[in-house]
């Protein structure tokens, strides 16, 4: 018993034998008894330094080493194409994780069209990753601000993880005679293409029209003539690339179909009969991934989100785009005889650049009273 102990446990003896004397069944006695008690409690406890208190209700912190191996679940928004790419990388990169990580990560997923998934993003979806159809839908979502600026230079070739070309889509045998861009002009033809007010593909599908007449010589008034020839060709106009597809192929509508070539290439892998052209002018149909900042910060997903994003580059992941249809953006991989077997050449590949980025192609093609706009307007 330490000197500081003995002391104590004397008064608290004394303190007893006169609490003794009080007439227990008595209000006064009772509480004269209860504060004694407390005090002396209250004594003993700073005496002793408090451990015992400390050990009984006080749960120990988390060490960091088992925060970090807590199990996380990202969400990752994506344009409706890519969704058979993903359900392939995703297995692949959750045991990779696991495995350097000793964490286990769950995916939600979500795909439709790129605009539709932008706006729902900037409305409160809250994912953690997007991997969309054009730069200018994620620049969209920075400007809302849930992404910081710069995310394109966070990661290799600016935030461009899978591309594709344009295709046209015939039916069997090919009866119109599609063989390149010009061919959509011509009087009989019936176009089907989604709405580039709604959907990321047909933006895409709208610029390779316009820069096929740039690319081979014509200016800005014959690519204005040629486009409205085009469009006014063009039936009806699905809200996205995945209901352009099901109005061609299951509701039999129109001649020929644009479409991305790694769908096509898809559909001809589950055994689907799809005949179609890659015109040898053409643009390249870039598609970024971005982690949403604002989100993963708020989650606490940061790491895994990055990790994630940084996976798709690598080989393995790249390889897993390319069995399903989507051009390499690594280009040793783009070099390989399974690359150059699988995908026809293209003689002359435009880009957004060329057309002064996607801010300048929305104001100038698909803004209010911009050039689709009047377009339409002439049908």
């Amino acid at each position: 018993m330490s000197l500081w102990q003995r002391p104590l446990k004397k008064l608290q003896a004394i303190a007893f034998n006169r609490t003794y004397r009080f007439r227990l069944n008595s209000l006064k006695g009772f509480v004269s008894l209860f504060l004694v008690g407390t005090v002396l409690s209250v004594a003993l406890a700073a005496c002793s330094g408090g451990t015992a208190s400390n050990s009984s209700t006080e749960a120990p912190a988390a060490s960091p080493a088992a925060a970090s191996n807590k199990d996380v679940e990202l969400t990752l928004v994506s344009f409706a194409v890519t969704k058979a790419a993903h359900e392939a990388i995703i297995p692949k990169f959750v045991e990779q994780w696991k495995k350097d990580h000793n964490q286990t990560v769950t995916f939600k997923q979500s795909y439709g069209g790129s605009g539709s998934q932008t706006r729902a993003i900037i409305d409160g979806l809250e994912a953690d990753v997007v991997h969309l159809a054009l730069a200018g839908d994620t620049s969209k979502i920075e400007k809302a601000g849930l992404i910081q600026p710069g995310w394109e230079k966070e990661v290799p070739n600016n935030g461009i993880v899978s591309k594709s070309v344009a295709a046209l889509v015939t039916r069997s045998g090919n009866p119109k005679g599609i063989k390149n861009w010009e061919d959509l002009a011509k009087d009989g033809v019936k176009l089907i293409t989604a709405n580039p007010k709604t959907s990321g593909v047909a933006k895409w599908n709208f610029l390779a029209l316009w820069d096929s007449v740039i690319k081979t010589g014509g200016d800005e008034a014959k690519a204005t003539e040629f486009v409205t020839k085009v469009y006014k060709n063009v039936p009806v106009l699905p809200k996205d690339a995945r209901e352009a597809t099901d109005t061609f192929a299951k509701q039999g509508q129109g001649d020929v179909l644009i479409n991305y070539e790694n769908e096509v290439i898809l559909a001809q892998q589950k055994g689907e009969k799809v005949e179609y052209v890659v015109p040898d002018v053409n643009i390249s149909i870039d598609n970024p991934i971005a982690v949403v900042d604002k989100n993963v910060d708020k989650h606490g997903t940061r790491e895994v989100a990055e990790g994630f994003v940084k996976y798709l580059y690598t080989p393995e992941a790249q390889q897993e785009f390319v069995k399903l249809g989507f051009r390499p953006v690594d280009e040793t991989i783009a070099q390989t005889k399974e690359v150059t077997d699988k995908f026809p050449k293209v003689k002359t590949l435009g880009t957004v650049a060329d057309l002064g980025g996607w801010e300048a192609i929305d104001k100038k093609f698909f803004a209010e009273g911009g050039v689709f706009d009047k377009i339409q307007a002439q049908k």
